[in-house]
């Protein structure tokens, strides 16, 4: 089988975004492929994070995993700091970086421009963060890497890293692809739809949450741009707004667009609203109620461990290849 590897960072609380564009896609994976999902709570830290928060939104992350359908008798799921292999074969790629290609990174751009706004310091580790991204997925040998359109970047930097090391060190590293899902791969905005739907906006109107009540996410839904036409549509370039709403209804129930706008032919927008909304909620409402479960019970804690585990056999080997490619250590 082929191996598979992604995370999620565990600042904030994720979206429907992350659950349609990610997650609901790692439990269709895991039953195909081998598969390594954690938590990268060191790249959490390349912005400012209250310690006890993190810890709580670790194991919040984890009850989510669990409860959207993640097997740990399937998949190996684990956290990115319990596995010590990230950070030192992060070191030995670093030295084997450019400062121009770090330069050349968009979101190193976005970000440090959203921390200077705030008037904080841009750390050196929201620059050197690819490298350690690039680290997470080349400790293990992936194949496949599933990624949004703009993570494609930090994967092509990953496959230049790795590629630069075989040709100077030799045969060391796997060279991993992409893989992109065909449909919710981008979920945009609910109040701006030509841009990406983020768990950090300013505005809770533009997301939804995975752990919003029902009414909140009625009134979300209700609320989401559309245009003024009233004609139920795909079009992403002249309605935006609705064609996003269009493919969240589609990713959900696995029906086709085309069906879902035959189906509302001669409807106005409230209805569609209406209907896509209690199934936004009938889709959340059981994975919300699982959360709850688990982080009241030890599971969360057994899961972790045993990941740790098995992620860190995999990672002492790639690591200690990597030392001896680069003539690390006394051992020859």
């Amino acid at each position: 089988m082929a191996r598979i590897l992604s995370a999620i960072q565990p600042s904030g609380t994720l979206t429907i975004g992350n659950y349609l564009g990610a997650l609901k896609n790692f439990v269709k994976l895991q039953d195909e492929h081998e598969c390594l999902f954690f938590i990268v709570d060191q790249h959490a830290i390349t912005v400012p994070q209250d310690r006890l928060e993190l810890r709580k939104k670790i194991k919040e992350l984890t009850a989510l995993y669990l409860a959207c359908g993640l097997d740990p008798e399937k998949a190996t799921i684990f956290v990115q700091s319990e596995v010590p292999g990230h950070t030192q074969l992060a070191w030995m790629l670093t030295c084997n970086t450019s400062m121009g290609e770090l330069e050349r990174m968009t979101q190193f751009k976005d970000k440090s421009q959203k921390q200077a706004a705030k008037g904080q310091g841009i750390g050196v580790g929201l620059f050197m963060y690819p490298v350690l991204m690039a680290a997470d997925i080349l400790l293990y040998d992936v194949d496949f890497v599933p990624v949004g359109d703009d993570q494609k970047q930090h994967l092509e930097l990953t496959r230049d890293l790795a590629e630069r090391f075989n040709n100077r060190f030799g045969e060391t590293f796997k060279i991993p692809e992409p893989l992109i899902a065909k449909t919710g791969a981008r979920i945009m905005s609910l109040q701006e739809p030509t841009k990406k739907m983020s768990k950090s906006d300013d505005n809770p109107r533009n997301f939804i949450l995975m752990t919003d009540e029902p009414n909140v996410i009625r009134k979300k839904i209700k609320s989401a741009v559309t245009d003024s036409d009233g004609i139920i549509a795909f079009d992403r370039e002249n309605k935006p707004g609705l064609s996003n709403l269009l493919e969240i209804y589609s990713v959900i129930t696995g029906e086709s667009i085309d069906s879902i706008v035959a189906r509302y032919e001669g409807c106005g927008y409230g209805q569609f609203k209406s209907d896509l909304a209690e199934v936004v909620v009938a889709e959340l409402e059981p994975i919300q109620n699982r959360m709850k479960e688990l982080l009241n019970s030890p599971i969360i804690d057994e899961v972790l461990d045993r990941g740790a585990e098995q992620a860190n056999k995999l990672a002492f080997k790639k690591v200690k290849k990597v030392e001896h490619k680069m003539g690390l250590g006394r051992k020859k």
